[in-house]
């Protein structure tokens, strides 16, 4: 089986590593890829950071910082420290001297000349991480969010410096309307027996993946299955400030309207089916009468086998919509 997760930040991270733990145990799965979130990354001193991608490389190669929830175990911060003495970085954004170094590495590379799928791959070559990562698109599609009273800011700034406490007004990605996915990215998609939505922040790590062109078409013809899982549980989100994103689209903060907002595949938008958590259960049936089948299932990842029981859950029911396909 071919597995592709459409993910972002510390909940993709974590659900992706869930999916190789699983396969590791099972030993059903011979490929994992992972379509990465852009929509977060930005430049700052001189060199590309991407933000989701790194949380996915560390955390699926073991060396993510579990007790902060992002960048490299063992940090230290010499460098940021004279960085800010200069002026060059803001105080509210510190770049730890090991991911410093990942992020030399990659621009390098890209300042020579590859793609961000080429460094992504060259990125992917240290560890042993079970999955490909793939960037959804080589263009860069940064996010800038526009406040109230009509300041405009980018991303980073807005959810690590005010950590997401200015009401946004709205999302804007800069040049996506140009943009494309990544060969890579599509050729996953395409080539999949199963596609995952991950618990990610679905406004701001899911989004900007659906948003560039083409990208939805793209997962509205794939053969495969698509079934996401919930990154709210019983109203609120797991982590991420994904209400204050939510807010800003008119979303409210429940399992059951995030899937209306992704929406049925059966009806234009992007799902077979959908994962609850067991305190929203009782949605189930009005989603499912709404295109949606969902299930209920425990949605906590709080270690590894929990983890890859979740993604057991998920590649359960992606099976049996595609049994309940061919018998219709």
């Amino acid at each position: 089986m071919k597995v592709t997760v459409l993910a972002g930040g510390v909940g993709g991270a974590r659900f992706a590593r869930g999916v190789r733990e699983h396969a590791r145990r099972s030993g059903d799965i011979e490929r994992i890829d992972v379509v990465v979130n852009t929509g977060d990354d930005w430049w700052l001193a001189g060199v590309r950071i991407w933000p989701d991608h790194d949380s996915l490389l560390y955390t699926l190669a073991g060396e993510n910082d579990d007790e902060r929830g992002w960048g490299r175990r063992g940090e230290s911060e010499r460098v940021a420290a004279e960085l800010q003495a200069w002026g060059v970085t803001p105080p509210w954004f510190t770049l730890g001297d090991l991911d410093l170094g990942t992020h030399l590495a990659r621009t390098a590379w890209l300042r020579a000349g590859e793609t961000p799928s080429q460094v992504a791959r060259r990125l992917g070559t240290r560890w042993d991480l079970g999955v490909t990562l793939h960037p959804a698109t080589d263009d860069e599609i940064d996010t800038h969010v526009v406040v109230e009273g009509g300041d405009r800011m980018h991303f980073q700034e807005w959810w690590t410096r005010h950590r997401a406490s200015l009401p946004a007004i709205r999302f804007e990605h800069a040049g996506i309307a140009k943009a494309s996915p990544a060969p890579a990215a599509l050729a996953a998609i395409g080539a999949a027996d199963v596609v995952l939505v991950a618990p990610s922040n679905p406004v701001v790590s899911i989004g900007p993946i659906l948003a560039i062109p083409g990208m939805r078409d793209a997962l509205r013809r794939a053969p495969a299955p698509v079934v996401g899982v919930s990154g709210i549980i019983g109203g609120a989100a797991v982590r991420g400030m994904a209400d204050s994103c939510l807010a800003a689209i008119g979303v409210e903060t429940d399992a059951a309207a995030v899937a209306r907002h992704y929406g049925a595949r059966s009806r234009g938008g992007l799902l077979d089916g959908w994962l609850v958590a067991e305190e929203d259960a009782a949605s189930g049936p009005a989603l499912t009468a709404d295109g949606i089948p969902s299930v209920a299932v425990p949605l906590w990842m709080r270690d590894a086998d929990t983890s890859a029981r979740l993604a057991a859950d998920a590649l359960a029911h992606a099976s049996t919509l595609r049994a309940d396909a061919r018998r219709a």
